[in-house]
């Protein structure tokens, strides 16, 4: 690739759009609606390949990657360079759609591990938003959840995260706390014993809080609380030991926010069990180099990507190169546009296809139409 350059970088919006409204979280004052954005830039080089992905690029940002060698973006052996972060999600794929194969074969290539083909990975429902304000008692608000997880349920999950917290903003502590136990109740029983429930408090709780909410839940078997209280190496000390002498299984999950690094220093010290740094925010290549210690220290990685649909796809690639790599979380939405046909959910798992970069395609007219409407196009000179 040394002599490759990138000759043009297109830039545009898409719309996904969700099955149903998405409602709140503890600490969001609206719900998150109908709608995403998803921005997407494609880079093409002076040979003619291409690839897109996920990119805040900005026009100034793109004209200064006009002319660069791809080789000085992105190798194998390196991955991203930190100059080229912003296109880093369309890069991977350039590279995969350059050399014929799926990232995840790159990728497990350069960890040393083997890849069992059709690749599958474990995902889960990360659709069970706090929907059941409106709702007055909570026999009706947990009907509505479990609903919404049985019809997860039927379109192939067998795990899936709960939003809780609701008595941090959206309602009285006391009636939050029992309508959050009530709802994990009602999943359960909707989706079975042999499903994954996943609970996140968006830093709802506090530590007392999240030991009452698991104590009352605990035949629940809930697999991680995720987001329990702010990063906070006291209180996850006291309830990672709370978890232990209660004789549960549940892991402690944190990370989706800031990306904070002390949570490397939780998780190497046992007190922190998952890690959720985002697959974009803080990226491939830093996963890649931070997948291996929490491997060794035997801490999950679970990337979160909420809101962008393309992390869906994008990293699952990331789960061949991982050993320790619990979950992809999967936001159902639907984007004109994006054609993401070549995967599928079943039985808990995402298939991801055997196909060049991320194996996803763009439909030609509607890229044009967000490049035209709402994004850029740099050319070389």
């Amino acid at each position: 690739m040394r002599g490759t350059r990138i000759a043009s970088i297109e830039w545009g919006t898409l719309t996904g759009r969700r099955p149903r409204l998405a409602g709140y979280n503890a600490r969001k004052r609206d719900d998150h609606g109908w709608e995403a954005s998803i921005p997407l830039a494609r880079i093409s080089t002076a040979d003619g390949s291409a690839g897109f992905g996920l990119s805040n690029l900005t026009s100034q940002q793109a004209e200064l990657f006009l002319g660069s060698s791809l080789n000085d973006l992105i190798t194998v052996e390196k991955g991203v360079d930190p100059s080229a972060f912003a296109i880093e999600s369309p890069l991977w794929d350039l590279l995969g759609q350059r050399t014929g194969r799926p990232v995840y074969q790159i990728l497990a290539d350069r960890a040393g591990r083997k890849v069992t083909e059709p690749l599958r990975v474990p995902c889960y429902d990360t659709t069970l938003l706090i929907d059941d304000l409106h709702l007055s008692t909570d026999d009706e608000g947990a009907a509505l959840i479990a609903s919404e997880a049985r019809f997860g349920y039927e379109n192939g999950h067998r795990a899936f995260k709960i939003k809780v917290g609701r008595g941090a903003r959206h309602m009285p502590l006391e009636e939050g706390n029992r309508r959050d136990i009530a709802v994990v109740r009602a999943v359960r029983a909707a989706v079975g014993p042999d499903s994954a429930i996943l609970i996140d408090a968006n830093n709802g709780y506090t530590l007392n809080i999240a030991k009452h909410i698991l104590s009352e839940t605990a035949d629940c078997n809930i697999f991680w609380i995720e987001e329990a209280f702010h990063e906070d190496d006291e209180l996850y000390e006291d309830l990672h030991a709370w978890v232990s002498q209660e004789g549960l299984s549940i892991l402690i999950a944190d990370g989706e926010g800031a990306a904070s690094p002390h949570l490397l220093d939780y998780a190497r010290r046992g007190i922190v069990d998952v890690v959720q740094y985002d697959i974009f925010s803080y990226g491939m290549t830093k996963w890649l180099q931070t997948a291996p210690k929490l491997d060794a220290w035997n801490v999950r990685t679970a990337p979160h990507h909420y809101g962008r649909h393309l992390g869906n796809f994008v990293s699952g690639h990331l789960a061949s190169a991982v050993e320790q790599f619990a979950f992809v979380e999967w936001d159902e939405l639907t984007t004109p546009g994006l054609d993401t046909s070549a995967y599928s959910v079943k039985d808990g798992y995402v298939w991801l296809p055997d196909a060049p970069g991320f194996g996803l395609k763009l439909d030609e007219s509607l890229f044009k139409q967000a490049v035209n409407e709402s994004g850029f196009v740099v050319n070389a000179s």
